[in-house]
């Protein structure tokens, strides 16, 4: 969809349903959400909810736990049927869950995380792009999507979890069935595909979970720390175990796919890195800003607040575009051109506040090893054409984007 008029931008604005998107809004929503920004950035929908893309207001809802909620159970149970697995993982997860559930369990996932982790995982992360950087010069032609991007983030969070490599197969599988279920619309056959994925998950983990008790390995090992944690029930630790393998691969596998597919078609950007790889970082900041992996979010009301205009009233159910807020001329200088450079880079890619992404380190340590190497090994890697858009609002990726390296 290219820039469309201002009396058109006025007319998507006001027409917006996010329970009626086409294919050109999967393709690039960025000019509905720039019409949205500039005449309806506190946009009612069609069904009584509240669809948010202004920067600003984003970044004080996420800072703000007195006037809003995450907890889902209201808007999951009519999704999903309130005594469906798919409405007990997604309401159980701590990302659905307000203090103080949200902090003791967030607590034991970042204290795995330490800096010390962190520098242990770089060299077996550097090993894995390797070897798949070897299979992908044998093929010549590849999917950086199938071939490279998604099996890092099953290796990486496998390996932090200790999943045998053996029983690895299926977590993809699932994971892209259960994320794909909080969709603004979702289908009979997603929900069934959902449930099915969640109740095989749990069955899975039930073994993990016991031979990991009967042989703890240390308080730096993440299943061994929640495993251990006396105050989570056992359903908890089932669907917060879920929500890590998820959380930790879908949303990688668009950060990789998206850099690459951005700096492969900004020439001065790619070569400016291979030049000086201390632009990495910037670089990640830039493709995480610019092509967001987690697109949507939402909160609930729970107290009277005022949104410019907007009076909020408790009960309102809130759905924040992250796409939208990260190219907020507001807050960012000339926000659809891509510059690894950007000063000051305040996105929103993994939310703010006490909910910001408990696993942002992992998924920048990924990206970067990924990206940098990438570029490094391949001086001749292009795309090839015939790319396609991973279909989701709410997860902004690719399911294949084929490439070669000569």
């Amino acid at each position: 969809m290219s820039a469309v008029t201002r009396p058109d931008a006025r007319r998507l604005a006001e027409s917006f349903d996010p329970a009626r998107l086409d294919a050109a809004f999967y393709e690039n929503p960025y000019p509905i959400y720039s019409a949205l920004r500039e005449h309806s950035p506190v946009h009612r929908c069609p069904d009584g909810t509240w669809f948010l893309t202004r920067y600003r207001d984003l970044d004080q809802i996420y800072r703000d736990r007195t006037h809003f909620s995450s907890d889902k159970q209201a808007a999951f149970a009519p999704k999903f049927g309130a005594d469906s697995p798919l409405f007990e993982h997604h309401t159980t997860s701590l990302v659905f869950r307000d203090a103080p559930y949200h902090t003791r369990v967030r607590r034991q996932i970042v204290g795995a995380l330490t800096p010390h982790v962190l520098m242990a995982m770089e060299p077996g992360v550097g090993a894995l792009v390797d070897h798949l950087h070897d299979e992908l010069e044998q093929r010549g032609q590849f999917d950086l999507i199938e071939h490279f991007a998604a099996a890092i983030p099953i290796e990486v969070i496998g390996n932090l979890l200790q999943v045998p490599r053996a029983e690895r197969a299926p977590l993809r599988g699932w994971s892209l069935a259960i994320l794909g279920a909080l969709e603004p619309v979702v289908s009979v056959d997603q929900r069934i595909a959902g449930d099915r994925a969640v109740s095989d998950f749990c069955a899975y983990l039930r073994g993990l979970i016991e031979a990991r008790r009967r042989h703890p390995l240390g308080d730096d090992d993440l299943l061994t720390r929640l495993a251990g944690d006396t105050q989570l029930t056992e359903v908890e630790l089932l669907h917060n175990c879920i929500f890590l393998l998820n959380a930790g691969h879908e949303t990688t596998t668009n950060l990789i796919g998206n850099a690459l597919q951005l700096l492969l078609g900004a020439p001065e950007a790619l070569e400016r890195l291979r030049a000086d790889p201390r632009c990495i970082d910037g670089t990640i900041e830039e493709c995480l800003r610019l092509e967001s992996p987690n697109q949507l979010g939402n909160r609930l009301v729970l107290e009277p607040v005022r949104l410019g205009a907007t009076e909020l009233v408790p009960g309102d159910y809130l759905t924040l575009c992250i796409g939208a807020a990260n190219r907020d001329p507001q807050e960012f200088i000339d926000p659809d051109r891509f510059d690894a450079l950007r000063k000051p880079n305040r996105h929103l890619a993994f939310a703010a506040g006490a909910h910001a992404c408990a696993g942002m380190s992992v998924a920048r340590l990924e990206a970067r090893i990924a990206i940098l190497k990438t570029v490094q090994r391949f001086p001749d890697l292009h795309l090839t054409g015939g790319a396609v858009r991973g279909g989701r609002a709410r997860f902004r990726g690719f399911k294949s984007l084929p490439a070669a390296c000569r």
